[in-house]
């Protein structure tokens, strides 16, 4: 096994299995921890010479990686905001996705649509929150369209998993801007330009979580940024444990199908003198299925029923599990997807697709969208792969339908619809336990869909040059200016028909108040008659 790529080959690399390296990483109350991550493909590491080690700094040459960091908080160093509202929630799980296609050489290989996710637990199930949740929402990321968790987030199968949360959001939001300057006034202390500029930072991220459980009762904030020219100078605090991992992949012998293999140099700033190499591996739900793409698109003319189509190039990653293709989607209030039309199997069949495994509730077919509370509803398919040769790709078509929306002038209103995530659901050996993992991003909503021992095999999305993950429609609506006339043209109308019934009525009220006059009798007519 070659362990010669980023430290000295005279000097064995120091083996950990899952257990100890969580070990190193074991909760110290009242003190936030750092763990920095570069992760490089084998020809752009670095040599162990080149790093300089100071005290609480390392530096060196500028490294070609991704780079992942993770802050890890107690309860009672967050601002008292948030304290209130973690101390109400059993799990909070906060998930951003950039709205532009990456890949990744790391470990990070979860994908979610793009936006906003929250993923929530109460302590009390049976306590409304009173809207704090939102409320900090909105506070930290902007103007959300968010009232209360009763009221604005839908409810997940809970009971079917024991991992899955109890409720979820989701809200369209195309980058951090907002929560940067939340960071830089709420959290930062004054004067603290290393914080500061951290919350720059997230600016670029691909992704960006906030985890918390209760049991563990600590926050993480996971930033991920994508594989590019790094600067390799890092200096901690004298109060922060901060450990720098400088790592590339590794296939050791004994590797199983669903673990992932590490090695590369470690440093903890201010213990350790000089990196350490080291080598481990760990258990992996989240990979990226090799050789594999798809591509979205809406199929024209949209009308009010627009169907998504999915261009996919995919084949099972694993020949010796059984796996299913899915899609996972997360539509915004304003479109949604009928469950009675996805429960015909010879529809689903014309489609390519299997079978409609999970829809949230409720899903009112009729209501508008300027009626409704909730913020959408998320929709799990289970696609239905094709023979295909040569590479070549097929299409998938999935049905949906779009709500009436407020009226605005000109006639028309902007939407967006998130592109979905296209991933393998494997079932692992019996026998095969998943630990926590150092580098795992789990609770995505539709993780909490599937049993513990499922492999994700994700497929990276491929859309067309310049294109965002939106979809982006132009829907017709009621004219305000139209309307207005409209509503004028009507008034006159009914008040000219109320004038002509009030006239009618008066006049008839008038004839009444007259008694007909009597009769005149002709008396010479009478008399002929008598002769």
């Amino acid at each position: 096994m070659e362990t010669c790529r980023s430290y000295p080959c005279d000097k064995s690399p120091r083996t950990l299995d899952i257990t100890e390296y969580h070990k190193l990483h074991q909760h110290i109350p009242y003190k936030m921890r750092q763990r920095i991550t570069y992760f490089h493909k084998p020809e752009n590491g670095v040599e162990p010479a080149s790093l300089t080690v100071s005290g609480r700094s390392i530096s060196g040459p500028d490294i070609i990686a991704e780079r992942e960091d993770r802050i890890t908080l107690a309860l009672e160093e967050l601002p008292i905001e948030l304290q209130h509202v973690l101390r109400e929630a059993q799990e909070l799980y906060v998930r951003w996705q950039k709205p532009t296609a990456y890949k990744t050489i790391g470990p990070w290989s979860s994908r979610l649509p793009p936006g906003l996710h929250a993923f929530y637990t109460p302590i009390h199930s049976e306590k409304p929150d009173g809207g704090r949740l939102c409320r900090l929402f909105r506070t930290a990321f902007g103007p959300l369209d968010c009232s209360s968790t009763s009221g604005s987030f839908t409810k997940l199968p809970n009971d079917r998993f024991s991992h899955s949360t109890a409720y979820q959001f989701y809200h369209i939001l195309n980058d951090l801007t907002h929560f940067s300057t939340y960071l830089e006034q709420y959290v930062c202390a004054s004067g603290d330009a290393d914080c500061k500029t951290r919350a720059q930072r997230l600016l670029d991220a691909n992704s960006v979580d906030l985890s918390y459980d209760a049991i563990s009762r600590v926050v993480k904030v996971t930033s991920v940024w994508p594989h590019k020219r790094q600067p390799l100078s890092i200096e901690s605090h004298p109060s922060h444990r901060a450990e720098v991992g400088i790592m590339t992949s590794d296939v050791p012998a004994h590797l199983e199908s669903h673990e992932v293999g590490v090695a590369g140099l470690l440093t903890v700033l201010g213990e350790d003198g000089r990196p350490a190499p080291t080598l481990f591996s760990f258990p992996s739900r989240h990979k990226t299925a090799p050789r594999s793409s798809f591509s979205s698109n809406l199929l024209r003319p949209w009308g009010l029923h627009p169907t998504m189509q999915l261009k996919i190039s995919t084949k099972p990653p694993m020949e010796d599990a059984y796996c299913s293709l899915h899609s996972y989607l997360t539509l915004p209030r304003t479109i949604f997807a009928d469950k009675y039309q996805l429960g015909d199997e010879l529809f689903l069949q014309s489609k390519n697709l299997s079978s409609l495994r999970y829809i949230s509730q409720p899903v009112d077919l009729e209501a508008p969208s300027y009626a409704m509370n909730i913020w959408g509803s998320s929709v799990l398919l289970e696609l239905q792969p094709q023979e295909v040769r040569n590479g070549r790709s097929w299409t998938a078509e999935i049905p949906l339908h779009l709500r009436y929306l407020a009226p605005a002038e000109q006639g028309y209103r902007n939407i967006s619809v998130p592109w979905p995530v296209v991933f393998w659901a494997c079932t692992a050996e019996d026998g095969t336990k998943f630990p926590n993992s150092p580098f795992d991003r789990v609770n995505l909503g539709y993780d909490g869909l599937f049993g513990p021992r499922t492999l994700f095999w994700h497929v990276d999305a491929k859309p067309s040059e310049g294109e965002n993950l939106y979809h982006d429609l132009q829907v017709p609506v009621l004219d305000l200016g139209l309307s207005n006339r409209i509503s004028s043209g009507t008034a006159t109308v009914v008040l000219m028909g109320l004038t002509f019934v009030i006239w009618k009525l008066v006049t008839v009220c008038l004839g009444m108040n007259h008694p007909p006059a009597s009769p005149k009798i002709d008396r010479s007519r009478r008399r002929s008659r008598r002769l």
